[in-house]
C-alpha cells in the first residue's frame, strides 16, 4: 500500500555516463514520489549527499561498477544500496525498473533482505609510510605490468610469514568479490555474507600456490620483493596505485560493511546459476 514507506528516505543516484540511466531516473523518481520521502537525486557516483540528507536506502542506476564505485564513496557510512541495471551483467545490480517498482514498499522498508559482506581497508606503504588508502568492495589485485616478468610478492598474515609468491600477480577479495576477476583466476566462489578473505596467485610459477581463504579478521601484507615498472595495485578494477620494491600493501578487514538490498523476486543462487550458468550440465545432443 503507498504511504507504508512515507517516512523511508530513498535517495537517488544515477551513472553520468550512460544516457539510459538518465530516462530511468525520472521514471522512478515519479514512481517513488507518493510511496517514500525522496531525499535527493543526482547525476553521480559520490553517495556522500545521500549520507548528508540522512538517507535510509540508495537507489543506485548503472551496473556493477557503478554499485561499486558508490559503495566506495560511503566509507564508514554505509547506507544499504538497491542496484537497478542498465548496464551489462548486473550481478549486485539485480534490479529492473520494472521489478523494483513491482516489490518498492518491501525493498524500501524490508531490512531482512539486506546483505551485510565484508569490505577491505587497503593501504599501500612506500618507505615506511601510508603513501595510498582505499576501500575495497570487490578486490584488491597486485598484478604486473610493463615489461611483464615475473614478479614476487612476499605474503604475511597477521605478522607471520606465509610465503613468497612468483607469477603474474595476486587477487585479495571479498566474498561480493569471489565471482569477479577471482572467478576468472580459478579462485573458490564464497556466498556474500561468508566471514573470510581469498588469496589467489594469478598464474604462479608453481605446482604449490593454491587458492586460499583466512579468516575475516586477517591483516595480510604483501611487500614487492620483485616488481616491474608497471606493477599496480588496482582496487575494484576503479583505482590504481602504481607499486615500487619495498612497497607493501596492508589489507584488513574495514569496521562497515558493505549492505546491499537483495531482490526478493528472486532466489538466492539466482544470479548464480542464471547469469554465470553455474552448474549448467553439458549438452549432450
Amino acid at each position: 500500500m503507498p504511504g507504508t514507506t512515507e517516512s523511508r528516505r530513498v535517495y537517488f543516484l544515477s551513472n553520468p555516463g550512460r544516457a539510459d540511466a538518465a530516462g530511468a531516473l525520472e521514471d522512478l523518481l515519479s514512481f517513488a514520489s507518493s510511496r517514500c520521502t525522496v531525499s535527493g537525486s543526482n547525476l553521480e557516483l559520490d553517495g556522500r549527499a545521500a549520507v548528508t540528507a540522512g538517507a535510509d536506502r540508495i537507489v543506485v542506476l548503472g551496473g556493477d561498477g557503478t554499485l561499486i564505485g558508490v559503495a566506495r564513496s560511503l566509507g564508514a557510512d554505509q547506507i544499504p544500496l538497491i542496484g537497478v541495471n542498465v548496464g551489462k551483467l548486473g550481478f549486485l545490480a539485480e534490479f529492473s525498473v520494472e521489478e523494483l517498482k513491482s516489490c518498492f514498499d518491501r525493498v524500501v522498508s524490508d531490512d531482512t533482505i539486506v546483505s551485510r559482506r565484508t569490505v577491505l581497508q587497503v593501504a599501500v606503504h612506500h618507505e615506511g609510510r601510508v603513501r595510498d588508502r582505499s576501500l575495497a568492495i570487490n578486490d584488491c589485485v597486485i598484478q604486473a605490468g610493463p615489461p611483464f616478468r615475473i614478479i614476487r610478492l612476499a605474503m604475511s598474515i597477521n605478522g607471520e610469514h606465509l610465503t613468497e609468491v612468483g607469477g603474474d600477480g595476486l587477487i585479495v577479495c571479498t566474498p561480493s568479490g569471489s565471482t569477479a576477476h577471482n572467478l576468472s583466476a580459478g579462485g573458490p566462489i564464497m556466498q556474500p555474507g561468508v566471514d573470510a578473505i581469498v588469496l589467489t596467485p594469478l598464474c604462479p610459477h608453481s605446482l604449490t600456490h593454491r587458492p586460499l581463504v583466512v579468516e575475516r579478521g586477517s591483516v595480510i601484507d604483501i611487500v614487492a620483493r620483485d616488481v616491474s615498472e608497471g606493477t599496480t595495485a588496482i582496487i575494484d578494477g576503479q583505482v590504481s596505485y602504481p607499486l615500487q620494491p619495498s612497497d607493501r600493501v596492508t589489507l584488513r578487514r574495514f569496521d562497515a560493511d558493505f549492505a546491499l538490498v537483495h531482490n526478493p523476486l528472486y532466489a538466492k543462487w539466482h544470479n548464480l546459476v542464471t547469469k554465470l550458468h553455474w552448474g549448467r550440465a553439458p549438452n549432450y545432443h
